[in-house]
């Protein structure tokens, strides 16, 4: 059987594709490469939003696979009701880790030694010194240990902290120690210097770190949000940040992007990259080994990994 797989990348730029699919490339361009109606594989284009994400597949009536190239899957949720039976629905665990762990640590060590202010002193030639407080002996709680989450870990055991508290959406243990369920925040949250959102976005994480969450944090604590915007109210975070009793490190915000003129990008005690956890050099080589090694079990009638659901089931 020939298969039609949809790819945002050149096959010829791909290394232990298998032979037998014709493959089409497709990043989002108004045109379809193909009669959507043929694809068995779909490979959603990266960072083009919701909108390009979800256009082919009302036409996609033969599709079995679609395969994000996030570890999030928000951005195709609102499509799957237009999807037949018995697709299945994979991510990209695994792809983001190391890049989503470095900014991670970027972003904590940038605000806890106020990096942000040492560029606007350099701007302005102003020779800003001052005592900062160091990573070392602090407390960081990670909220959603998963793969990205141990890979935070793993880049924070050298910085000689107090302590590293994890949770999840239920209660397991690890080699580094338990991992608490999420009904464990209200004790965990006032025990940390440095509170590390990671989750995924889903009903029961939409406004998790809502006005509750915040004033639970302790005075000075650092909130770092490398999940998705809607994790954190943006309105209960500015109340926060406003008063200055919290700081804030955020790669994603809600709304996003974030307009000019919000009240969000002034804020006191907040750092802002635009969102940016996932595309850096090492996204491209973990992706393309993802989607050989997918294709090949697709082609093989494998079992798939990352399968987050299957459709209708």
């Amino acid at each position: 059987m020939t298969y039609e797989v949809w790819l945002p990348f050149h096959a010829d730029d791909l290394d232990g594709l298998p032979e037998g699919p014709n493959y089409r490339f497709w990043n989002g361009e108004q045109d379809f490469p193909a009669d959507p109606a043929d694809c068995a594989f779909y490979v959603v284009p990266y960072m083009k939003g919701s909108d390009i994400s979800v256009r082919p597949l009302a036409e996609m009536t033969s599709v079995q696979v679609v395969q994000t190239l996030s570890a999030g899957i928000d951005h195709v949720q609102p499509g799957l009701q237009l999807l037949p039976e018995g697709v299945k629905l994979c991510n990209a665990r695994g792809v983001h880790d190391a890049s989503t762990a470095e900014l991670t640590l970027t972003l904590i060590l940038s605000s806890l030694r106020g990096i942000p202010d040492f560029v606007r002193g350099q701007d302005s030639e102003e020779w800003r010194s001052g005592f900062r407080p160091a990573l070392a002996d602090k407390s960081v709680l990670i909220v959603g240990y998963g793969a990205v989450g141990s890979a935070i870990e793993d880049r924070l055991v050298p910085f000689e902290l107090a302590r590293v508290a994890r949770v999840a959406r239920s209660a397991r243990e690890t080699a580094r120690g338990p991992v608490h369920p999420i009904t464990a925040l209200p004790e965990l949250l006032p025990e940390a210097d440095v509170v590390v959102l990671i989750t995924p976005l889903t009903e029961q994480t939409k406004g998790l770190a809502g006005a509750d969450f915040l004033a639970r944090m302790k005075d000075g604590a650092l909130l770092v949000n490398v999940a998705r915007g809607g994790v954190v109210d943006t309105k209960a975070l500015l109340a926060e940040l406003e008063s200055g009793r919290i700081t804030a490190a955020l790669d994603v915000t809600d709304p996003e992007p974030l307009p000019p003129g919000h009240p969000l990008w002034h804020a006191p005690g907040v750092l802002i990259s635009p969102h940016v956890g996932g595309p850096t050099s090492a996204f491209f080589p973990r992706a393309k080994r993802l989607l050989g090694d997918q294709l090949n079990r697709f082609v093989n009638r494998e079992p798939l990994r990352n399968v987050v659901l299957t459709t209708g089931s």
